[in-house]
């Protein structure tokens, strides 16, 4: 499985971003798919994540209420909207994969993605 990330970009704070990660290859409704993010000098963190058949999502909670993950399984693509962004929101966001992770869940463990994107940063200045 291949994921491309795209759609970051620089925005001001409050304002709104989508981005984007297509998969290719072995895809399907039974790859949970999630966003994570890393900041400079910091660690990767969890954002968000979503089953495989779009039925269950979670949160970081520090993302919840101002994010909203979906996927179309009929384009390969989940999506990542950002709304009312703030500056700490700055980071690389990373889409990931995993098959190991059944159809009606969704994980927030890093570990348990196989396949990750190469990223797409996110800027919001104050």
């Amino acid at each position: 499985v291949q994921l491309q990330a795209s759609g970051g970009g620089s925005v001001q704070a409050g304002g709104s971003l989508r981005v984007s990660c297509a998969a290719s290859g072995r895809t399907g409704s039974n790859y949970a798919m999630a966003w994570f993010r890393q900041a400079p000098g910091k660690v990767r963190e969890f954002v968000a994540a979503v089953s495989g058949n779009g039925g269950s999502t979670r949160y970081a909670a520090s993302v919840k209420g101002r994010f909203t993950i979906s996927r179309d399984n009929a384009k390969n693509t989940v999506y990542l909207q950002m709304n009312s962004l703030k500056p700490e929101d700055t980071a690389v966001y990373y889409c990931a994969a995993t098959l190991r992770v059944g159809g009606s869940s969704a994980s927030s463990v890093a570990n348990d993605y196989d396949y990750w994107g190469q990223g797409t940063q996110v800027t919001v200045s104050s």
